[in-house]
């Protein structure tokens, strides 16, 4: 791997190579044991086997601590069909003593509770939500995936029998509506109604087991949910058609009652394969782990053990064409790397000894041999996998309102079925019958699921989108700020460059002069040193190098001592090479040859000047704020087209020229590196760092970028633009259905059957439109 992409998280300190057994590369023959592997939590850190029964378990040895020192737990809940009981079982918890935060994702049905105190206390926070009658169990990834196929299995087949019922009664239905006209007999009809109810009862029943046992749950545990709507519609409907049968009426509506529930199944079912298809980026990080590391023994042997076993320090073999496991340094080998999770980037990257490479990425071409530095949660892929949770699991502004309308929704609605059902009863004098029809389709056709979807669905979406671009939202919110942004301020090293120095080219420098300072330079690992070896790739290395810090290298040779480093360090006088460009240089002097000088520079982001003019094309006013001297950032800014540029600003002028624009109104993204302008990173109204800056978890900003290129700025303001009117979209869509559709169904314009349809359709448009930001291309 290359030292471009080495550096782009500088997680681990170099680690000794100790001896290296160049044998164990490729043994096929060596002793294989294989070790049985716990049950592991997703963040692959060991963990007890997740309990069937719920309420008993102990989930005390569940409780992890974060930054901040407070235990938080992680539970898949079961149940939650809607964003009122998202807001419920947070309502619940946020009550509990010592509860700081509790966040529900709906599509994933994951709940993540932390709080201040000790882990014993788990047991009284989770009472807080089986007293609301759902069923909590520690988070296991597989045992998600299970419980979501055990219940698209469920409604598969309740869908097929109220198909089938459906149809078979709708013969009967043929027959009795033909007989009307044909004058017939009432006996002759009743009994054909009869024989619907025979049918229609316990397929009913049957498939409106989903349904109902969520309902009763949660009115046992005195609550509401959009279930219970749902399920006293469909009882309601079918109850009126055995009275009307068992008394000889003429209002027997089986046919309405079981297609109804069919209708209902069906846009449930494509609601949740949906959901599934809108899964989790973070959980889908989590396949990229492997399921089984070979570590390499003292003795030579080979062991498969578990991810969560593994440990620093250790040796493993990672196999061509498999997922590199740890994050490690390579000891023996070379390979292409696909580092696409890592920098967003396609084309592979060389790895070769003493390359750093990550867990998650795919070793392409050879089998190599790891020093393992980084296991489980503290691999790159694991801070990955936690900040996308954590993204997903905080709510956004819109997420907030949407959950306050799903509130009101559940005596609401009901005091409208009611109000319907007097209002034609009474008030317009219609049959009984007609004015429950009537209340029934309100019921119906009320349910909240658009409003609930409306912006989780895209917020998952943006999410996976941006990671598969190699770039990191940090902050819920950071998208909402994002879109609102009108001014760019960048810093300049480590974000308009590289912020690693490249040798300038110079055909007066001899290729052999360059070889040697080559060979000299690969035995230091300073910056300056290695940018001199990037440029000879197949320099040899020389041997009885002396390297003096802060000086430079020297080696002694028959002719005499050659040295390269610093002007001083090797005797070259001050007005040598006068009229160079200023820079980091080094030279090197060897016996009987005037020196040579080998200059650097920053070198800027292959995409930077394109990504700025196409900012400005948009409208965006764009600012260069550094700490660097006028003349390098003068040739910076002229070199990407920024026309505005400040040198030589310390952190808080930083912050000062940021106040200043905030007050004449500017809402300014700032995109700079996470340590030396953190100050101003915290004082925009939204900031992105490159993750090559510092350690992923430890910027300031509110969204990391990953790999050489700028380009992921560009692509962050599209998608928060996007993200932003595909959310009004959505409240817009869920809205004006319920505003067209409520009055509709109170005139009694609408069957309990087509409200059914409505409902399931005006989740599957706000979820299909959602999707378009997933088909969209990338900036």
């Amino acid at each position: 791997m290359t030292d471009a992409t080495t550096a782009l998280i500088d997680r681990q300190p170099a680690a000794p190579l100790g001896g290296c057994c160049s044998a164990a590369r490729g043994r096929p023959e060596a002793p294989v044991r294989q070790h049985a592997a716990p049950a592991s939590d997703d963040r692959g850190e060991s963990a007890p086997p997740v309990p069937d029964d719920a309420v008993a378990a102990d989930f005390t040895a569940y409780v992890g601590r974060d930054d901040a020192g407070r235990s938080v737990l992680h539970l898949l809940v079961e149940g939650i069909h809607c964003g009122g009981c998202v807001a419920k079982i947070e309502r619940a918890l946020r009550r509990s003593p010592g509860v700081e935060d509790a966040r529900v994702n709906l599509t994933t049905r994951r709940l993540v509770v932390a709080w201040r105190g000790p882990a014993e206390q788990a047991a009284r926070h989770m009472a807080a939500i089986t007293d609301l009658g759902y069923r909590v169990v520690p988070y296991d990834p597989q045992r998600a995936r299970k419980g979501e196929a055990r219940d698209e299995t469920e409604l598969l087949r309740a869908m097929a029998v109220a198909g089938f019922a459906a149809g078979n009664i709708m013969l009967l239905s043929v027959s009795v509506w033909a007989g009307h006209f044909q004058d017939m007999g009432p006996a002759t009809r009743d009994l054909l109604h009869w024989f619907s109810a025979i049918v229609a009862i316990p397929a009913i029943f049957y498939a409106g087991r989903p349904f109902f046992r969520s309902a009763l749950t949660a009115l046992r545990h005195g609550r509401t949910n959009m279930d219970v709507p749902i399920s006293l519609g469909v009882l309601l409907a079918t109850a009126m058609s055995l009275h009307e049968t068992a008394v000889g009426g003429p209002h027997a509506y089986f046919d309405s009652a079981v297609t109804l529930l069919f209708f209902l199944l069906v846009g449930r079912y494509l609601d949740r394969r949906a959901r599934g298809q809108a899964r989790s980026a973070a959980e889908r990080l989590l396949s990229l782990r492997a399921n089984a590391v070979a570590v390499l023994d003292t003795n030579g042997t080979v062991t498969l053990l578990p991810p969560e076993q593994v440990r620093p320090g250790m040796v493993v073999l990672v196999a061509a064409g498999a997922r590199i496991p740890v994050d490690g340094r390579v000891l023996d080998g070379r390979s292409d790397i696909d580092t696409s999770l890592i920098t967003g980037e396609t084309l592979p990257v060389a790895a070769t000894v003493g390359d750093t490479v990550f867990a998650g990425t795919l070793n392409q071409s050879g089998p190599l041999r790891l020093e393992v530095t980084a296991v489980g949660t503290d691999t790159l892929l694991g801070e990955i996998v936690r900040l996308m949770e954590a993204t997903e699991q905080r709510k956004a502004r819109y997420v907030s309102l949407a959950d306050r309308v799903a509130r009101l929704y559940a005596p609401v609605v009901h005091l409208l079925a009611l109000a319907t059902f007097v209002g034609w009863a009474w008030a317009l004098a219609a049959p009984w019958q007609v004015a429950l029809l009537n209340a029934v389709a309100v019921l119906i056709i009320t349910c909240p699921c658009a409003l609930g979807l409306a912006v989780p669905v895209v917020q998952v979406i943006a999410s996976g989108r941006l990671m598969r671009q190699g770039i990191l939202l940090k902050s819920a919110t950071a998208l909402e700020r994002l879109a609102v942004a009108d001014t760019i301020v960048f810093d300049k090293t480590g974000t308009l460059t590289t912020g690693r120095p490249e040798l300038l080219r110079d055909e007066r420098i001899d290729a052999s002069d360059l070889a040697l300072a080559a060979s000299l330079a690969a035995a230091s690992r300073h910056p300056l040193a290695r940018a001199l070896v990037r440029a000879v790739p197949d320099a040899s290395v020389a041997d009885g190098v002396v390297e003096v810090a802060g000086h430079g290298l020297s080696r002694a040779t028959p002719e005499g001592e050659v040295r390269l480093g610093s002007r001083r360090w090797c005797g070259v006088a001050e007005d040598a090479e006068e009229g160079a460009a200023a820079g980091p240089e080094m030279w090197l002097t060897r016996p009987g040859r005037p020196p040579v000088r080998f200059a650097f520079a920053d070198a800027l982001r292959p995409d930077a000047a394109s990504v700025v003019a196409r900012l400005k094309a948009l409208g965006f006013e764009v600012e260069l704020l550094s700490g660097d001297r006028e003349a390098v950032v003068s040739a910076v800014a002229a070199a990407v087209g920024i026309d505005r540029f400040r040198a030589s600003c310390t952190p808080v002028e930083k912050c000062d020229r940021l106040a200043a624009l905030a007050a004449a109104g500017r809402k300014v993204l700032m995109v700079g590196d996470g340590l030396n302008d953190a100050p101003a990173l915290a004082a925009a109204l939204v900031s992105v760092s490159p993750s090559s800056a510092a350690d992923v978890s430890q910027t300031a900003a509110d969204a990391v970028f990953q790999g050489e290129r700028l380009h992921p700025v560009l692509e962050l303001l599209t998608v928060s633009r996007r993200v932003e009117r595909l959310v009004r979209q959505n409240f817009a869509l869920a809205f004006g259905y319920n505003v067209l559709t409520i009055p509709v169904a109170v005139m009694g314009l609408v069957t309990p059957l087509i409200a059914a349809i409505c409902m399931s359709a005006s989740s599957l448009v706000v979820v299909g439109n959602s999707f378009r930001l997933a088909r969209r291309r990338p900036a």
